[in-house]
């Protein structure tokens, strides 16, 4: 008899799951999808969430715990023996050893070209329904805080001047820009944005930081930098005649000065913490999600 290999887990894999899928498809090998079609009550991962497997790989989570086990026992079946879509009812209680105590429907399926461009379909709209993040600058902070963002659901704007600073190898979905008047880009990111400045130059990220304080509809302003370089900004902000209201908004220093340890990946770990709290803390938006898609299976 035989038997399905025990998967490799990749630590992290950049980019959109329809993306990591359309290889393996292209050259032919099975791969099967295991999505949250629903999730009631107290569950581990909401409706939508995905993961996805193939003969020796796989990668994502449905919420771990017998409730996972459950899927990927159905998905290494299928990719033996194809078929057609499975649904599972898995009510989270003792008699799966989970006690979350909601209700969760899986689906699994094999992954084909009408599958894969169903899943692109839902990214893109779980894209366009994401929280703008503008991120200004490409120095060694700035790199931190763009590898740390990659992976969240947060659409990542990353301007510099200089298009030598930015990597090889971005993070896949950032919009990267390259501009010369850095302070305009404010004006272009939609209501509920956030804005990140730190720049390789004082008197740019007072400029910048300027324009984004004064979007009344900003949900997040953060400077990088000191309690003194605060001050500093304060003062300037008031001698150009702009109205110190504005500065309620300010975040500076931006991780709220957490910590005395000045490495780039520190900084970044606390900033990202302190922006995706107050981003995610805004109305959902409506979006189209696998489960939604999957759900009339």
């Amino acid at each position: 008899m035989s038997t399905v290999p025990s998967p490799r887990i990749p630590l992290s894999a950049p980019g959109p799951l329809s993306a990591i899928l359309a290889g393996p498809l292209a050259r032919g090998e099975a791969v099967v999808l295991i999505t949250v079609a629903e999730a009631r009550g107290s569950t581990p991962r909401e409706a939508g969430a995905c993961m996805a497997m193939g003969a020796d790989w796989q990668i994502g989570t449905v919420g771990g715990g017998r409730l996972e086990q459950l899927g990927l026992e159905t998905a290494r079946r299928m990719l033996v023996e194809d078929g057609e879509p499975v649904r599972l009812d898995v009510p989270l209680g003792p008699a799966v050893g989970q006690c979350c105590g909601g209700h969760v429907v899986l689906t699994v399926e094999r992954v084909d070209e009408t599958v894969l461009y169903r899943l692109r379909a839902a990214e893109a709209t779980a894209l366009a329904g994401q929280p703008w993040l503008m991120l200004f600058g490409a120095g060694h902070v700035g790199k931190a805080v763009a590898r740390a963002m990659a992976p969240l659901p947060l659409r990542l704007v990353w301007v510099d001047s200089r298009a030598s600073e930015f990597p090889p190898d971005p993070p896949v979905d950032a919009d990267i820009r390259v501009a010369t008047e850095l302070p305009s880009q404010v004006a272009l990111a939609p209501p509920g944005a956030g804005y990140l400045i730190m720049t390789h130059n004082h008197d740019l990220d007072f400029a910048i930081t300027a324009e984004a304080i004064q979007r009344t509809d900003a949900a997040y302003v953060g400077l990088i930098g000191s309690h003194t370089k605060r001050q500093r900004f304060s003062r300037w902000y008031q001698a150009q005649g702009y109205d110190p209201v504005h500065l309620r908004r300010l975040i500076c220093p931006i991780g709220a000065g957490l910590s005395g340890d000045k490495r780039p990946e520190v900084i970044a770990a606390l900033t990202v913490a302190e922006v995706l709290t107050t981003l995610l803390r805004r109305p959902p938006q409506t979006t189209v999600m696998m489960g939604d898609i999957y759900g009339a299976i």
